[in-house]
């Protein structure tokens, strides 16, 4: 049986009022239309509903029964049509995976949970690492917030710029090229290793160096940023990486920081989401303060204890990302 489930209101409001008149005020409309509304509900239920005692009518023992159920029914219908109210983080339980690039999530990992924890107890952070080849986990819906240094080609997927970092060299102390100036000849005669999930022995340095007829002899490759420092502390190695996102670690370390001798753009960065959960205010709230987590990082140093109000140039904002 197909039923009108306006329906559901008007016995909401038959049950309430307990009379016609009383239900076609509070909703409204006419007390003939009223009138035919409980025709049809009666016809439904195969009940009275309200039957008429004396000049009054009472609900039936049936309408009892399914009155409590009928509001629960219509106020679940109205609060799952209506617009979004504002969340309340303190009662907030949700699950939500970030996979961000191992740099970013080392730079920012411990801040962001930090904060999440703080503000919504209740909320769980999948830190998940980025797997090796593209992967389809945002439009799948897996994943709910990633890092890249490119914008989105697909349509679907929204991205917003949060920052910008500039390429450096990392070396062990005492490393030949700290000392005398590192020009581009000497950089290109070194041995390298390449940051990549993938394994690539190549980057877009190489097309550089190739600009100024040089070539680089990458003898190694690490899925990690993290494993690339580990290596180079031990080594002569050197490995090029972002300036910002790997600070903490580089000093960690004690390894010396060179400036990159040829001219290579800024590495940007962006969030991405898919659009699915453009008015999720949950994901929302995520986002923003992933975004100022990661805004903190870039900061010039004296602003960093306030963070970064400033947009920095969203491209596009919420509309629909650097090495991989």
């Amino acid at each position: 049986m197909q039923l009108d489930l306006n329906l559901l209101t008007a016995l909401d409001a038959l049950l309430e009022e307990g009379s016609v008149a009383g239900a076609a005020d509070r909703l409204h409309v006419t007390a003939p239309a009223m009138s035919r509304s409980l025709g049809r509900i009666r016809k439904a239920t195969g009940d009275q509903i309200l039957v008429r005692t004396g000049r009054s009518m009472v609900p039936t023992t049936r309408a009892l029964a399914m009155r409590a159920e009928v509001h629960a029914l219509v106020q679940a219908a109205h609060r799952l049509l209506s617009a979004q109210q504002e969340i309340d983080l303190a009662s907030l339980e949700r699950v939500f995976t970030v996979r961000w690039h191992d740099t970013l999530t080392a730079a920012c990992g411990t801040a962001l949970t930090a904060a999440v924890h703080r503000q919504a107890p209740g909320v769980r952070l999948r830190l998940a690492a980025e797997p090796g080849t593209d992967d389809p986990g945002l439009r799948r819906g897996e994943v709910d917030l990633e890092s890249s240094s490119n914008q989105p080609a697909l349509p679907d997927i929204r991205h917003r710029l949060v920052g910008r970092d500039r390429l450096i060299v990392a070396v062990r102390p005492g490393h030949p090229l700290t000392e005398g100036a590192l020009s581009p000849e000497r950089y290109a005669a070194a041995e390298h290793l390449t940051v990549s999930r993938r394994g690539n022995l190549h980057d877009p340095l190489d097309g550089a160096l190739g600009a100024l007829g040089l070539e680089r002899r990458v003898v190694a490759s690490g899925p990690t940023a993290a494993f690339a420092l580990q290596l180079a502390l031990g080594s002569d190695l050197v490995v090029t990486i972002p300036d910002v996102v790997t600070r903490a670690a580089r000093d960690q370390l004690g390894l010396v920081t060179l400036p990159l001798p040829i001219s290579l753009p800024d590495v940007s960065l962006y969030l991405l989401w898919h659009q699915r959960y453009d008015d999720d205010r949950a994901h929302t709230w995520l986002r923003d303060l992933a975004t100022e987590t990661i805004r903190a990082l870039f900061a010039p140093p004296g602003r960093r204890d306030e963070g970064d109000e400033g947009d920095e140039g969203d491209e596009g904002g919420d509309a629909g990302g650097v090495p991989a």
